[in-house]
């Protein structure tokens, strides 16, 4: 298996325009690895499986697991409130503010509009003052009632263990993970990172990331450079223990993805879990400035995966390892993306057009012919660095549309759905957005 995978994942890299990868994966108590491509187009440095990526939000469930440490501890319980721990805490809506849970933040429940991307500087105060910003933050949806992907929410929780274990997030992390794992190709910042081989991202065209990394301010959402056989190594801790005594209470159905074709069925504690042939899947994904990240862990089998990719159609590539490696491996047929319908569906369209904004986004869908015309324009700090999106949407059901850009292998899906109160939203991305016009 280890040969054919080696060639195999060659073939992938190339079939995904993908400039380089690596893969590590846990099998009947057995760390294989592989790496293919580069690490930079414009230096051609050869990418290994020791080389560094960045796992982007792959993190988040690192931050999740400190937390879960001091819930076991008995410090707090995941329904404390965030200003009981963290007093200076504050977002726009002071009922929030007041009652917004340690829970809501790991679930990703909150409704606290979640892509705030501010570069607070290189200190070590960095978390302490993105957190003071969040006062301004306002409600994406009121409080527990639907998922919305925020990672505002994960540094106000990185701040949470700055405040009780004394230390900046990077020597939390270090002493609560990466030093009891003995994980020797784990970074935060970029000073360390410096002493491995590292991969930087590739957009558009293939060509190198303007920058290199997101600012540090976004450390406990996204900040770790890892090889992937560290990042399995965390994943195993998760299966056979290390970290927590009770690392199943993580994986507890929170909240239903309003829009289960994109990561999967459910939210638990920092994990997204679902199911794949009848066996359950925690996992995570990651996304960087041209860099992607996949970890998944199927505790029936025992079976561990991690691959990192440094730009090309990576959310496909990652994919397309997943369904041939767990064919493989474990006999387990990997969900396809969700694509048009094999015959066209007619729906009324005509409802879900409008304008549909968040922080860091906004989206115009417009009505046309056999669908919907989407338009994703990004807003705030990262507008320079993205391209506005333009795409139609096909109808898969009457609340279910999928689209793709020119190009591209992968489908993208958007669920139209109401909260309660009969409020519209569109659920896309792992976030849900609301109608505004």
């Amino acid at each position: 298996m280890a040969g054919a995978m080696g060639h195999r994942f060659t073939e992938l890299i190339t079939q995904y325009e993908v400039p380089g990868a690596a893969l590590a994966y846990l099998h009947d108590g057995q760390v294989h690895e592989f790496a293919a491509g580069v690490l930079n187009a414009d230096t051609g440095v050869e990418a290994t499986p020791d080389s560094l990526f960045q796992i982007g939000s792959v993190t988040k469930v690192w931050t999740a697991t400190m937390l879960m440490q001091h819930v076991e501890a008995g410090t707090f319980t995941l329904d404390t409130p965030v200003a009981e721990v963290l007093p200076e805490f504050r977002v726009a809506d002071a009922e929030v503010t007041k009652t917004v849970t340690i829970r809501h933040l790991l679930s990703h429940t909150s409704g606290i509009d979640g892509d705030l991307f501010l570069d607070t500087g290189r200190g070590d105060d960095c978390v302490e003052r993105y957190v003071e910003a969040c006062a301004d933050l306002v409600q994406n949806h009121p409080l527990g009632v639907t998922q919305s992907y925020c990672n505002s929410g994960f540094t106000v929780a990185g701040r949470i263990l700055e405040k009780l274990d004394g230390k900046v997030w990077d020597a939390v992390l270090r002493e609560r993970i990466i030093e009891p794992l003995g994980l020797t190709h784990t970074c935060t910042l970029p000073e360390d990172v410096l002493r491995h081989r590292a991969a930087i991202g590739h957009v558009e065209g293939g060509k190198v990331a303007p920058v290199w990394g997101l600012m540090r301010s976004a450390g406990p959402a996204g900040l770790i450079c890892a090889r992937p056989a560290d990042v399995v190594a965390f994943g195993r801790a998760h299966l056979e223990g290390g970290l927590l005594d009770d690392p199943q209470a993580m994986w507890e159905p929170q909240i239903d993805i309003p829009n289960p074709h994109t990561l999967g069925k459910q939210w638990g504690i920092g994990w997204i879990l679902d199911e794949w042939d009848g066996h359950r899947v925690i996992s995570h994904g990651g996304n960087t400035i041209g860099q992607h990240a996949m970890l998944w862990v199927v505790p029936s089998t025992g079976t561990v995966v991690a691959v990192v990719a440094n730009g090309g159609h990576s959310g496909a590539f990652t994919h397309a390892v997943a369904t041939e490696l767990f064919a493989e491996l474990d006999g387990i047929t990997v969900p396809p993306t969700l694509g048009p319908p094999a015959t066209p569906v007619e729906v009324d369209a005509s409802r879900y057009a409008g304008v549909y904004e968040r922080a860091g986004a906004r989206m115009t869908i417009s009505e046309r012919a056999g669908g919907l015309q989407l338009r994703i324009e990004a807003t705030g700090p990262l507008a320079e660095l993205q391209e506005p999106v333009e795409l139609g949407l096909v109808p898969v059901d009457a609340t279910t549309f999928v689209g793709r850009r020119d190009g591209d292998p992968d489908w993208m899906s958007a669920v139209f759905y109401e909260l309660p109160d009969g409020s519209p939203y569109v659920h896309l991305g792992a976030r849900a957005t609301p109608k505004v016009s």
